[in-house]
């Protein structure tokens, strides 16, 4: 008798924790959620903010006011936010209740291209384009001149790994040489500007010295290397002894060699 008796408690308990579950996803699918916390993590300055995200939430019908959670497409919503050029990863999730999580990380620009259509537009740390917002700048290397590639093209990958497209696009050039300045202390205080001339020879323009540095080509990471590796010691080991403003060019275009022009 004991024995059936404890079965039976068992199966009730059972039940009721059953019953208790069904009762609380329910209550959790059917309750009104909240504006989402939205955490956006930078890595330098600010290129959206808050009141953006909820604003293209809102435009896209995504979320609003008394929305229910069974209602609520977090995939969709990851979705459609890894849509815009700012945003590397987003990660969008439910917590207890009716609070949820969007969860952003903005990428890095490196470099901010001005093309010769006067359009304007940034490369990530990863290769990827931003597209400019008059609302926000983010301050970093510039890259001006002959420059005819446009914000169409979404990530350096398709030139990088078509030999047709490299003689014609010049943001992979750009990107081997603001992406080597931008991980050397050094260089990011030194170099200002990366102008592309007519003939195809990049130019760098110096924070400090009267003079403009000769760069060349940057076909590859091992040019661009072995040219900055030059051009570091030339400035700390060269330069020092001769002054910073007795030469009107540094050219690097030659290998194993640094070619200056004196004023």
């Amino acid at each position: 008798m004991k024995k059936w008796l404890k079965i039976t408690l068992g199966i009730v308990a059972l039940l009721l924790v059953i019953v208790t579950m069904a009762y609380a996803y329910r209550s959790q699918m059917t309750a009104e959620m909240e504006s989402p916390e939205i955490i956006i993590r930078i890595d330098g300055e600010p290129l959206i903010m808050k009141e953006e995200i909820e604003e293209f939430l809102r435009t896209k019908q995504l979320f609003y006011p008394k929305m229910k959670f069974e209602q609520i497409n977090f995939e969709q919503i990851e979705t459609e936010l890894k849509s815009m050029s700012e945003i590397q990863e987003v990660k969008v999730y439910a917590q207890i209740g009716n609070k949820w999580v969007v969860d952003i990380r903005q990428r890095k620009p490196i470099v901010r291209i001005f093309n010769k259509f006067g359009e304007t537009y940034y490369i990530d740390a990863l290769g990827s384009i931003v597209e400019s917002n008059v609302y926000h700048t983010s301050r970093a290397l510039v890259a001006s001149g002959n420059i005819s590639d446009k914000a169409t093209i979404k990530t350096l990958d398709s030139i990088i790994n078509n030999d047709s497209l490299k003689t014609i696009h010049s943001l992979d050039d750009i990107y081997r040489i603001s992406n080597y300045v931008c991980n050397d202390p050094f260089l990011t205080a030194q170099v200002s500007q990366v102008y592309l001339r007519e003939d195809g020879d990049f130019v760098l323009i110096p924070q400090i010295g009267d003079h403009i540095i000769v760069f060349g080509t940057a076909d590859s990471d091992e040019e661009v290397n072995s040219k900055f590796r030059k051009l570091i010691t030339f400035y700390k080991e060269g330069i020092g002894f001769e002054g910073w403003n007795k030469y009107s060019e540094i050219n690097l275009k030659y290998r194993d060699q640094i070619v200056c022009k004196k004023k």
